[in-house]
């Protein structure tokens, strides 16, 4: 009945021929809405669409623990869906007349902002499908997977494209023994004592915050709440509250090394995912009542901006010798490191980055089922120069997430081709990145652009 009852709704609403007004739609307190009586045939369609898309993806959260990385739209709305949830297969039909609908209702948008909304929609409805798939017991190939997922088709660099790389670190750690070996006894020496993790943590977000805050407004009620936590599969995490509020974890299951302070304080702070939501919040939420962004489901093409973005925002904040000055001249006296008496540690950081894509090949060859567990450890540990335990914690991720490994690497390199295309200045770069958290931004777009 819920699927008829939607389906004929939309219909009424693309058709423009309903007989009494329409109420306007309920959002978020203190959020603004759209009165529907007051706006044309296509933006009503996208209004119920995205209404009926939110309690989709509410209900598609009860069967997967995670699904829903954020939502902060009205909690009864989450209570209704959660008391009475449709069961996989029905919200899988549900889906799909969604689907047809937004194709319909592309037709009509007129205004360009209207029209990439409706893309939006329609992008992350089509990931919507293929988890509901997955959840039912559907595999694909892992390029098949992130394609449908989150927008981008990987093509995967060959795992011995590396080698050059890691023969230039060879050069930077010489010595006897296995080189992953070599490096994580070399990185040691730079980890966060415990005692100092807090502080180090401060200092570094405040100075990411600031970097960001320079050139993007942020809202003055903003905060965040940093946590330190154990037995997670990720280094750190953002978990947004709504409110322009932002818990941030930070797992200490393995020694923390003083280059994860900067990185994580931008990317899951300042200008990454609490800076990101807080944007999508403030101007798509309140300012035009596009419901739909109350809700962030994890495997959508919102996951790929998200980490690229993220990742990104650690060098558009830190260009150039600027992180590595940071953490010579502020965060390792706080952490009470020794700073080194060269370069030798930051030109190994950036070597150690520039092989990192291995990870993404050696996920695919393991999801894909071309090697097993331990091979794909023994892997990791020889290309991203780590530990057993932090390789092991690697392709834990992997188990967990799957192909959303492509979001980090690959969504960076999207980001980083799209603000840097043309030489801008740097307050055109900044620029470039405020549209993309601000407004319906899909991965083709940046492609495309």
């Amino acid at each position: 009945m819920m699927r008829i009852v939607i389906a004929l709704s939309l219909v009424a609403a693309l058709a423009g021929c309903a007989t009494t007004e329409p109420k306007p739609p309920a959002g978020p307190a203190g959020v603004a809405t759209i009165d529907v009586r007051r706006t044309p045939a296509s933006t009503k369609a996208l209004d119920e669409i995205a209404a009926a898309y939110l309690r989709l993806s509410l209900e598609i959260g009860t069967h997967e623990d995670g699904y829903i990385d954020a939502y902060y739209g009205p909690p009864e709305l989450k209570k209704e869906a959660e008391a009475a949830p449709r069961d996989k297969a029905a919200l899988l039909v549900a889906t799909r007349d969604l689907m047809a609908a937004i194709n319909l209702a592309a037709r009509r948008p007129s205004d360009a902002t209207e029209r990439r909304r409706a893309a939006f929609l329609r992008a992350q409805l089509r990931a919507a499908e293929t988890r509901l798939m997955m959840m039912q017991g559907t595999r694909f190939a892992f390029a098949d997977e992130a394609e449908r997922l989150f927008g981008v088709r990987p093509r995967l660099q060959p795992l011995a494209s590396y080698d050059a790389e890691l023969a230039k670190i060879e050069k930077l750690v010489p010595g006897e023994g296995a080189l992953a070996d070599r490096v994580e006894s070399y990185l040691d020496a730079f980890t966060i004592p415990k005692d100092r993790l807090q502080k180090t943590f401060d200092a570094a977000i405040a100075r990411c915050r600031g970097r960001s805050a320079a050139h993007i407004p942020m809202p003055a009620d903003e905060s965040f709440r940093l946590e330190f936590v154990t037995g997670k599969s990720w280094s750190g995490y953002n978990y947004y509250q709504g409110g322009y509020h932002s818990l941030i974890q930070v797992n200490t299951d393995l020694p923390i090394r003083l280059s994860r302070a900067l990185d994580l304080g931008c990317h899951e702070g300042y200008p990454g995912h609490h800076l990101l939501n807080m944007k999508l919040e403030e101007k798509l939420v309140r300012e035009r009542g596009w419901a739909e962004f109350s809700v962030y489901p994890l495997y959508s093409p919102q996951s790929l901006i998200a980490e690229g973005t993220a990742n990104y925002g650690i060098d558009l904040a830190f260009p150039e010798s600027s992180k590595a000055d940071t953490e010579r001249d502020i965060l390792m006296p706080i952490a009470e490191i020794a700073v080194p008496s060269d370069d030798r540690y930051w030109q190994l950081l950036k070597a150690i980055k520039r092989a990192a894509g291995a990870r993404l090949t050696i996920a695919q060859q393991y999801l894909d089922g071309a090697i097993d567990r331990p091979t794909a450890v023994a892997l990791t540990q020889k290309y991203l120069l780590v530990s057993q335990k932090r390789a092991e914690q690697s392709v834990s991720f992997t188990d967990q997430y799957r192909s959303y490994v492509i979001n980090y690497g690959l969504g960076e390199a999207i980001v980083r081709s799209y603000i840097e295309r043309g030489n801008p200045s740097r307050e055109d770069m900044w620029r470039r990145m405020a549209r993309i958290i601000s407004e319906p931004t899909l991965p083709a777009e940046l492609l495309a652009r």
